[in-house]
């Protein structure tokens, strides 16, 4: 694996790592788990990128990452559904007007845990816990 590319591994890793630390509360911060659950998703999608040797837009767009993954990895569109919902979450949650539930912040961690274990896979990672970070 390129350098560059466990450099955003291990970006992405530290999002994980993040979603987990955040716990049930009090006080509840599913915006900031929603956030985070994006950010891991996207830093993987860039790391697979990163391993093709393709170029990285700068975009928060998982969906846009995914149409660029799918020629060289087409299994990844089985994730299309969650990557649209964590879309949501790229900014939208970081500014007053959009609050996440929950059960948003619950299914955003989800979807975060398969983007990482697939593109884990795909990348030859074990699907390993998270390291733990000081």
């Amino acid at each position: 694996m390129k350098k560059s590319t466990r450099e955003w591994v291990r970006k992405a890793e530290d999002d994980f790592v993040s979603i987990a630390r955040l716990g049930p509360g009090p006080p509840p911060l599913h915006d900031q788990k929603c956030f985070h659950a994006q950010s891991c998703a996207e830093k993987y999608l860039k790391a697979l990128l990163e391993e093709l040797g393709l170029s990285i837009p700068r975009t928060h767009d998982l969906d846009e990452l995914l149409d660029l993954l799918l020629p060289h990895h087409p299994t990844l569109n089985s994730l299309r559904r969650g990557l649209l919902f964590l879309n949501d979450y790229a900014v939208d949650v970081r500014y007053p007007g959009k609050q996440a539930s929950k059960r948003q912040a619950t299914a955003a961690s989800r979807w975060a845990d398969q983007v990482r274990t697939a593109a884990r896979t795909l990348l030859g990672l074990r699907p390993r816990q998270p390291r733990r970070t000081t």
